[in-house]
């Protein structure tokens, strides 16, 4: 049986471990399980703030990391700053291959992601896709920050499923959550989060593509809002 099989077959009990467990106490019991090929990527979001806190306050063996595509907000890197000082640990950064930016912005410019939804994508997985595979090599458990009220596509997700893409086991401890649920345990427990978030931003990503949106519209609105489509996704979560 091969490291997959293994993986796959070991799901059900997984699950039937984790069930009624907290996010904190679903991050241990997976990490003591997965010491050494346990990864959580963060996106400087106010959930994945709440997944650090949790990783870093019990001083799990999880490697915390975070994907710094060249085009983040000054309020992003202020935080990674921030956090790193707060909890006196360091959340690892991963770049994109230099040389695919040049190419990319010598050829297309640096806004080609406005031209059509292919050179957007084709921006995603230079500056962020293709740096995510790279972070997640030996991992066996990829902790995500998703929840379900997200959008469409995410309400398919479950606590732990199988990412076929990267042959590996995803936990997403905060799926059911509210986003409200999620602001008051941050508030509680005094977790810095991007500025933002208290400005109409409730999705936070590159610059040139995020806006805050107003009451009412969808999570999601604020991602590529050029585009009329509202199941967006910049393909790190695609399945």
């Amino acid at each position: 049986m091969d490291l997959s099989q293994e993986l796959l077959s070991r799901l059900d009990s997984l699950r039937k471990e984790l069930a009624g467990l907290s996010a904190a106490e679903g991050l241990r019991r997976l990490s003591q399980a997965f010491e050494g090929s346990i990864a959580f990527s963060s996106s400087l979001g106010i959930e994945d703030q709440l997944l650090t806190h949790h990783i870093f306050e019990q001083d799990l063996p999880i490697r915390v990391f975070t994907l710094d595509t060249g085009r983040l907000f000054n309020e992003s890197y202020t935080l990674l700053h921030k956090t790193n000082n707060h909890y006196g640990k360091k959340i690892e950064v991963y770049f994109p291959k230099h040389e695919a930016v040049e190419q990319l912005v010598n050829e297309k410019g640096p806004m080609s992601f406005y031209n059509s939804i292919d050179d957007r994508k084709q921006c995603c997985y230079i500056r962020k896709v293709e740096p995510l595979n790279r972070a997640l090599q030996g991992v066996q458990v990829w902790v995500t920050g998703i929840r379900a009220e997200q959008s469409g596509a995410r309400q398919e997700l479950q606590l732990l499923e199988w990412d076929e893409a990267h042959q590996l086991i995803k936990y997403n401890p905060l799926l059911d959550y509210t986003l409200e649920q999620v602001k008051a345990e941050v508030k509680t427990l005094h977790i810095p989060y991007n500025p933002l978030h208290d400005k109409g931003f409730v999705s936070i990503g590159c610059a040139p593509c995020t806006r805050a949106i107003a009451e009412g519209e969808d999570f999601r609105a604020g991602r590529w809002w050029w585009e009329d489509n509202s199941k967006k996704e910049c393909g790190l979560h695609a399945r």
